[in-house]
């Protein structure tokens, strides 16, 4: 590979020295080099100041034909904008034909949600001890209203209004929103209030409460929930967020209201709430599939007629 082996070699010496990076780093960045040294090698290109931005983006057009995924393209592309800096540094190139190349985007990965009967299974905690009548309501809770595990483990008793079925949170940005309680969460929030205070500690304002009175923490509740994904049954593991991607996903199903569900989440910006209506659609699509008699999408060779 000539001239651009020879600035590889310099530069992964380089990191060596200077970046004390792991064995694993070090072997990315010279994969990720090598890459471009064999692409070019098969162009007959020898030289650093031969290539340009255009051949940065064929080769990177070239390596996701190949297979690469956008995850390993973007790396690439950090790996030879380094290699170029250095390169820049030692002379031997005057400017950085990677920063003018976008990296790829990822597709948007959709939450994980339950469907209506997985959440109404998960939700119902069964058991009369005073845990489970707490985690019954914290998990009511989340699915009835949607609440962020920040925000659910920050509620204080003066949050919680029994008698208008709404709670009050402090979402990002210190925004609040009054939310309302369905009548389910609502008689399992009635029945924990009645026995909270036997359980917390003098003074402690939270609405939940650990086995040693305090606030109970965001990992307790992670942890209660993973106890739960075992004990209901769960196929797989549910977590806190999965409550309230699940509250969002079923609400626009029923409603179709874009701007209400943006509202209940506290989302800034409609466009992080729109993910919910791909979700929509997968579930109506999986809906089309099983119902429909003609639903059978198989790859059928287009006929030359067809073609008008």
């Amino acid at each position: 590979m000539g001239k651009l082996e020879t600035e590889i070699q310099a530069f992964i010496s380089h990191l060596k020295r200077e970046r004390n990076l792991s064995p694993n780093t070090l072997e990315a960045y010279q994969r990720d080099c090598r890459r471009l040294a064999l692409w070019c090698d098969e162009r007959s290109i020898g030289a650093l100041s031969d290539l340009d931005s255009q051949h940065i983006r064929n080769a990177m057009a070239e390596l996701h034909r190949r297979g690469l995924s956008p995850r390993s393209l973007r790396r690439w592309l950090s790996s030879l904008r380094t290699f170029f800096d250095f390169c820049i540094r030692q002379k031997s190139l005057l400017t950085n034909p990677a920063l003018a190349v976008q990296a790829p985007k990822s597709p948007r990965k959709l939450p994980a949600t339950l469907d209506t009967d997985a959440a109404a299974r998960f939700v119902e905690v069964s058991g009369d001890d005073w845990l489970s009548v707490r985690d019954r309501a914290m998990v009511e809770l989340f699915y009835s209203s949607g609440l962020r595990l920040s925000e659910l483990v920050a509620l204080d008793g003066r949050d919680f209004d029994l008698a208008d079925a709404s709670v009050r949170v402090i979402g990002k940005g210190r925004k609040e929103r009054q939310l309302p309680v369905g009548r389910k969460a609502l008689l399992s929030m009635r029945r924990w209030l009645a026995i909270r205070d036997q359980h917390a500690a003098p003074h402690c304002p939270a609405i939940f409460v650990s086995q040693r009175g305090s606030r109970l923490s965001a990992r307790s509740v992670q942890d209660r929930f993973h106890k739960l994904s075992i004990a209901q049954g769960m196929q797989a593991r549910v977590h806190p967020h999965m409550l309230r991607h699940s509250f969002a996903s079923h609400l626009l199903e029923s409603s179709g209201d874009l701007r209400a569900v943006q509202e209940l989440l506290g989302h800034a910006n409609l466009s992080t709430t729109q993910i919910y209506t791909h979700l929509d659609f997968q579930h109506l699509a999986q809906v089309y599939d099983g119902a429909h008699p003609r639903a059978t999408r198989k790859k059928v060779p287009l006929d030359k007629n067809d073609e008008t």
